[in-house]
């Protein structure tokens, strides 16, 4: 426990006997009276808990033994939904935190407890739950909960990269030192061979470099992906950005790329460069994989969804399509239909992972459809962001 917290549980411990005192937690359903804190002297210090309770960065409250929460700060109301004077186990359905609660309460030692909230976005927590104040069956329970998701997902991104990178990797650099025996030896007194040799090591060179860069995006992207983003974007604008950026590869496909704005099209909640990561990612997918069946098609819509207004921005190509097995993994990381093909086109396998952790962060979600000889569309699905 830190220092805040150690502070917290100290403010507490002086006021627990003052919160007793008064009855709280010895009838069930009792509510805390300010005004008889006030005539006893209390109110400073029920004052000064709450004021340290609201300063700590994680989720805190002080429970009573009938499972009541006495005080909360705003952060444990924002992960529990938990009510002052309402019982935690009505919003916070976690088994093992209001067994280890029940346990602290009939004089048990503390106790910490590792679990996982799985939606809207999967959140690694873990609890500390111990004892305040006067001795069972009338103590209060302090309950601090601390969002580990970030130091989990390190975690689990360490291992994949030594799982899944370390293989990615290994290929163009048993390439890169194949090659650059080659020149030193056999090829030394010919340039014709070096060039060649030099164009294919400049090839796989690129080709380390875009997956470097794509696992730090990634990373950078799981980091956050439970902070939701609370700024405004323009997918229209964006689209139009992105086509921009890529017209020299759009040239040399021979292709067109027509954006189709269907009626008014609202701005959504989101954070426009990582908007603009996910739209190029999947133009880019059009292009490599579908652009030689014909153009490419970017359309914008709104519509609604049970959760609300919504915009759709699906990339659509004329290319050969997915066979339908394949479609539930594509956003796997290092996932390929065909991996010869993807690694020709230079793909990394990543592009899709970044596309749909970027939409959990924004609480979106990609819908694909593809058959083969079809063609492919990638549609992604964005809050509208209500306008005044």
């Amino acid at each position: 426990m830190d220092a805040a917290a150690t502070l917290v549980v100290a403010l507490a411990g002086v006021t627990a006997a003052g919160l007793l005192g008064f009855g709280w937690g010895r009838r069930r359903g009792a509510r805390l009276d300010t005004s008889q804190a006030a005539a006893r002297g209390d109110l400073s210090t029920l004052d000064l808990v709450r004021q340290a309770l609201a300063a700590l960065p994680d989720a805190c409250l002080l429970v009573d033994t009938t499972g009541r929460v006495v005080m909360r700060n705003q952060a444990a109301g924002d992960l529990t939904g938990a009510v002052e004077g309402k019982p935690l186990v009505a919003t916070f359905r976690v088994p093992a935190v209001i067994q280890a609660i029940e346990r602290v309460a009939q004089a048990g030692p503390p106790e910490d407890i590792g679990f996982t909230l799985p939606v809207p976005v999967e959140r690694t927590i873990e609890a500390h739950v111990a004892a305040l104040g006067a001795a069972a069956p009338e103590a209060l329970v302090l309950v601090l909960l601390r969002d580990m998701t970030a130091i989990a997902r390190v975690e689990r991104m360490r291992a994949d990269f030594v799982a899944n990178a370390s293989h990615e990797l290994r290929t163009p650099l048993t390439s890169l030192a194949g090659f650059i025996e080659t020149i030193r030896g056999p090829a030394r007194d010919d340039p014709e061979a070096q060039a060649r040799f030099l164009e294919i090591m400049q090839t796989q060179a690129d080709r380390m470099r875009r997956l470097i860069d794509d696992l730090l995006s990634l990373s950078r992207i799981e980091l956050n992906e439970h902070v939701l983003p609370l700024g405004t974007a323009d997918l229209a604008a964006i689209a139009r950005d992105v086509v921009d950026a890529v017209q020299p590869q759009i040239a040399r496909a021979g292709i067109r790329v027509p954006i189709e704005v269907e009626g008014t099209v609202p701005p959504v909640a989101g954070e426009r460069d990582e908007l603009i990561q996910v739209v190029q990612n999947l133009l880019d997918n059009a292009i490599k994989y579908g652009g030689d069946g014909g153009d490419v098609t970017i359309r914008l819509t709104s519509g609604q969804d049970p959760s609300g207004p919504v915009v759709r921005l699906a990339v659509a190509d004329k290319g050969p399509g997915i066979a339908r097995e394949h479609l539930p993994r594509l956003t796997e990381r290092f996932y390929r239909v065909d991996a010869k093909a993807s690694r020709e086109r230079g793909g990394t396998g990543l592009g899709l992972a970044i596309v749909k952790h970027i939409l959990n962060r924004h609480r979106g979600r990609l819908e694909i459809e593809s058959e083969p000889g079809q063609g492919s569309r990638f549609t992604i699905v964005l809050r509208a962001r209500a306008t005044s």
